[in-house]
């Protein structure tokens, strides 16, 4: 067991503290040049912000910020400044975060093949010693040894970056600047091209403000669903309402959560709405989200006094089973298969419509908790760690770990289903080991996910993975015997005192055979006639 890693305790998951809402604008023509007019001048702003606070770096301050708002003012109003300032920040700080995970995944990366081509050639790796295995051959070793200067190369780029402040981020997405050097590839033309780019620069977002007048006075959406918007200085002559503002012909009626979202806008609580135009569809929605209390993270005992669900999931379904409090499997195994195929919008649904018959199942079996695994595969991907596995590599790579997440904790919340996470060291392979034979019917087929299943959930209620512990020697009936550790599931009465056989108690005779197998009360010898009872010879016979 020393090679072994140390499994880390199971945590409830807190609850999002953020909701958002969206429903399509069915937009008139007229409105939809207004709002596209609108969106692209806001767009310009909102990209030489951009500018202005990457040049910046890490000297910025409350000062630079105030200062640039008072620039966009100007140009646009205080309200819609606000906004840009805010959106240009966050973006900033979300590329930096992703400079900082950058720099660390290089530094595993050179670690990891420094250590492999410090190594023998053909070299096999030893755990217990802490020493990875070495290369094939010397023409990998030669490839992998270019590689890593290419890669210390990268990281001294990334570092003088971060010191430096710079951050590479592009208003619109960097993948869609890049398309525009590739434009046959994409076989997209330069008038699609730009329609495209447009369309992602346009900026239509509006942060919300408590004690305002339906919870924003930038973009307000009223009870009744109508939407007007607050025009900038330049565009006023596009007012058709008072106040400089614009109202849209389109009305909207949010289906999810609306009685939340109206309950908001009426005590009028802050909401935020961003309005965007998905161009390959042609059509205008708008988002509504707003934050909500965190609610208070119940204790890991509370979560699983009725239970849980352990499971296990896949990159093509996820496998489930019911365990009660003492940690035995209830019921049959279930299985909720998903489609990753297809575009971004098919794989979501996918995912949604599995979660959502997750938790059915659960609220169905009284159980009140699902166990999952806390998984992760930032370091997994990579070849250094799974060699020339091709398609595990990829299976990791299209595994949508995050998204599973996120999803789920934030529709189990909706639900009052706790999420509990567990460590994933060796569900698997405990699992199957201690589950998957015993449980496996003639007519019912357990395979290595539904043993899994069983295992997180054992282990998010604190249970060993295996089904019984192993008694002291010579607790044993058989005195360190032939018995085994795990009874059988047919056989009755098993947690109780094993009954007597008849039979002798020899290993070369079987019960029921030998000299006294006629004679039972042989077998017990406290009341055997020979040992107690009065023997006298009956008289012999006179006559035949």
């Amino acid at each position: 067991m020393g090679g072994l890693r140390e499994v880390a305790a199971s945590f409830v998951v807190p609850g999002p503290s953020g909701v958002a809402v969206r429903d399509r604008l069915r937009v008139s023509e007229r409105d939809a040049a207004v709002l596209a007019e609108v969106g692209v001048f806001l767009g310009s702003l909102a990209a030489g912000d951009l500018a202005v606070r990457s040049r910046q770096g890490p000297a910025h301050d409350a000062g630079s910020w105030a200062q640039r708002k008072r620039e966009l003012t100007g140009a646009c109003s205080a309200r819609w400044a606000g906004s840009i300032t805010k959106a240009t920040h966050d973006q900033w700080a979300l590329a930096r975060r992703g400079q900082a995970a950058h720099m660390a995944w290089l530094r595993g990366q050179i670690t990891r093949i420094e250590a492999r081509l410090a190594r023998p050639l053909s070299a096999k790796a030893d755990k217990r010693a802490g020493l990875v295995r070495g290369y094939r051959s010397r023409a990998e070793w030669h490839a992998k040894s270019r590689r890593l200067q290419s890669l210390r190369h990268r990281l001294a780029r990334v570092e003088a970056d971060w010191a430096a402040g710079r951050v590479h981020v592009v208003h619109g997405g960097k993948q869609l600047a890049r398309t525009r050097h590739h434009l046959a590839e994409a076989q997209l033309s330069k008038e699609a091209w730009r329609e495209r780019w447009q369309a992602a620069r346009i900026f239509l977002s509006a942060d919300g403000e408590s004690g305002k007048r339906f919870g924003n006075e930038t973009i307000r959406i009223t009870g009744t669903g109508q939407v007007s918007v607050k025009l900038p200085a330049p565009l006023r002559h596009l007012a058709n309402a008072p106040h400089g503002r614009y109202v849209l012909d389109a009305t909207v009626a949010f289906r999810y959560r609306g009685a939340e979202w109206l309950d908001r806008i009426t005590g009028n609580r802050a909401v935020a709405y961003r309005i965007h135009h998905d161009l390959l569809r042609d059509r205008w929605y708008v988002t509504a989200s707003w934050q909500r209390a965190a609610a208070p993270v119940l204790p890991l005992e509370a979560a699983l006094n009725q239970g849980a669900v352990g499971v296990d999931m896949n990159d093509d379904h996820l496998a489930a089973w019911r365990l009660d409090v003492h940690g035995n499997p209830v019921g049959e195994p279930q299985r909720f298969f998903y489609d990753l195929s297809g575009n971004t919008q098919h794989r979501d649904a996918q995912i949604r419509h599995a979660l959502t018959r997750l938790l059915h199942h659960t609220r169905r079996t009284g159980a009140a908790a699902i166990a999952i695994e806390d998984l992760h595969f930032t370091d997994s991907r990579c070849r250094e760690r799974h060699g020339r596995n091709k398609r595990f590599r990829r299976l990791l790579a299209r595994f949508p770990t995050a998204t599973l997440k996120a999803r789920l904790t934030s529709m189990a919340a909706e639900q009052g289903i706790a999420l509990v996470a567990v460590d994933p060291a060796y569900t698997s392979r405990w699992g199957a080991q201690h589950w998957q034979q015993p449980l496996a019917t003639p007519t019912r087929k357990i395979s290595r996910h539904d043993a899994a299943s069983i295992a997180i959930g054992r282990r998010a209620l604190g249970h060993p993975i295996r089904r019984r512990t192993t008694p002291p020697p010579h607790d044993q009936s058989d005195r360190v015997g032939h018995r085994t550790v795990q009874a059988r599931p047919d056989t009755g009465r098993r947690e109780e005192t094993r009954p007597h056989v008849p039979g002798p108690r020899t290993r070369c005779a079987p019960p029921g055979r030998g000299a006294k197998a006629g004679d039972q009360r042989a077998q017990h010898r406290s009341g055997h006639a020979a040992e107690h009872g009065f023997w006298h010879q009956d008289p012999l016979p006179l006559s035949p």
